[in-house]
């Protein structure tokens, strides 16, 4: 399985080192937890803190900043496919990086788990899982725990 990833550094500090990869690992553990096996497209943009509280406020109409912001592509369910490369769409992932370094810090692990944690959740959300109510979060959050365990990102 191809993970293709369309990415983006639009914050004034320098990405992770093997940002890309991260993501590549975190969309085909996820894709394969859930038994998709296709090739498939997600496009990450990393922010600072005030661009994204200016895309939640624009999006979801809440004017303060967040860590992750999530578009699908899809209902998680039916994908589109990109003609090109016969991959399906997920969708795009905004990350704070700002934010996530001051949520690594306040739990005490790594930029590195608490950043894989943030793309994963997101691409949950692309899946089509969401957490709105305590079943759906055990099951989403259970789900994003094990696929940082395969990857060996613990805490």
């Amino acid at each position: 399985m191809k993970i293709f990833v369309d990415y983006a550094n639009e914050q004034d500090k320098p990405p992770l080192d093997g940002i890309e990869t991260l993501i590549e690992d975190c969309a085909r553990t996820a894709l394969t937890l859930e038994n998709i096996d296709r090739d498939a497209e997600v496009s990450v943009t990393l922010v600072d803190n005030a661009r994204i509280r200016e895309l939640n406020a624009r999006f979801r109409e809440i004017d303060r900043e967040t860590d992750v912001l999530s578009f699908p592509a899809s209902d998680g369910v039916h994908f589109d496919i990109d003609p090109d490369t016969n991959a399906i769409i997920l969708g795009d992932i905004v990350i704070s990086l700002e934010k996530a370094e001051e949520q690594a810090n306040e739990y005490g692990h790594s930029i590195k788990r608490e950043t894989a944690f943030l793309i994963t959740h997101s691409l949950f959300h692309l899946l089509g899982y969401d957490h709105m109510t305590p079943d759906e979060e055990t099951e989403m959050f259970a789900r994003q725990e094990k696929v940082l365990e395969e990857l060996g990102i613990t805490r």
